[in-house]
């Protein structure tokens, strides 16, 4: 018995060590991704998804802004850099190609006790250049306007003033680094105004409508909605000629599983803008 007992431990440390050689055996593939804050939510979405999907793949991203991780991809740390706004042609001339995976709303925010519901576009150039500071003027509350945005650099912001043509104009009078701090300023000050993605739009804050128009897919497929931008995903020359890791995820993101995932955190697809 003693024997047999014997074989028996031989036979299972014999089978967990050809087991741990067996997984020590089989490579892991990275893919490195760089860039926008504000494309966390939907890049850790499919992070998940393409992992379940491809065991041997790892998703390794990082979000420290849209111009850093242009900068990453252009210095080879970064095999994909994520930008919440279009390509300069400055970054397109150094080999930079954009990779328009989804299409974003810039949604305007207000504490939930405000009363205003609706701003037009031109009201809302004035607030953010200065020229507007009372929530009165717009058929408010008495009540002054805390302007809140993202920091210099950031792709929200640059899509943003760059949309309404207010570049370097902006008044704020907070500052900060990332889309979850928006929420947390625009939440607790009563008078704050913010923008934000439409994916991280919760009901701590109210969304206003531009112009008569909410921010949905909707609206933003068919345009009318005006504060919208792309969730690009840079690569340095075309997807083609990108590794084979890094072609599965653009694969993936243009599968039904990848469109999916895009829609579910509030984004529109946009698969057809690759550049294979």
């Amino acid at each position: 018995m003693k024997k047999f007992g014997i074989l028996v431990v031989v036979f299972i440390v014999c089978v967990a060590f050809l087991s741990s050689y067996a997984n020590a055996d089989v490579e892991t593939e990275k893919i490195s991704l760089n860039g926008s804050t504000s494309m966390e939510k939907m890049v850790n979405a499919l992070k998940e998804g393409l992992e379940d999907k491809y065991p041997e793949l790892l998703i390794e991203p990082q979000f420290t802004g849209s111009s850093a991780g242009i900068e990453a991809v252009l210095n080879g740390t970064t095999d994909i850099g994520n930008s919440s706004r279009y390509l300069k042609d400055s970054e397109k001339e150094k080999g930079l190609i954009e990779n328009i995976v989804a299409i974003d709303a810039i949604v305007i925010v207000t504490d939930t006790q405000n009363k205003v519901n609706n701003l037009t576009t031109q009201q809302l150039i004035d607030i953010y250049t200065g020229k507007i500071r009372n929530w009165k003027e717009v058929g408010g509350e008495d009540l002054p306007i805390v302007v809140v945005g993202r920091e210099a650099g950031s792709g929200t912001r640059s899509a943003f003033e760059e949309i309404l043509h207010i570049e370097e104009q902006c008044q704020y009078a907070n500052e900060v680094n990332e889309t979850g701090p928006i929420i947390a300023k625009v939440q607790s000050i009563h008078g704050a105004i913010g923008y934000v993605s439409l994916d991280v739009i919760d009901e701590t804050v109210k969304p206003l409508a531009i112009d008569g128009i909410q921010a949905s897919e909707e609206t933003i497929q068919n345009g009318q909605y005006s504060l919208q931008r792309p969730f690009v995903m840079a690569t340095k020359d075309t997807i083609e000629k990108q590794n084979e890791e890094v072609q599965k995820l653009f694969q993936y993101i243009q599968s039904e599983d990848g469109q999916k995932i895009i829609r579910a955190v509030g984004l529109v697809p946009t698969s057809n803008k690759m550049s294979y």
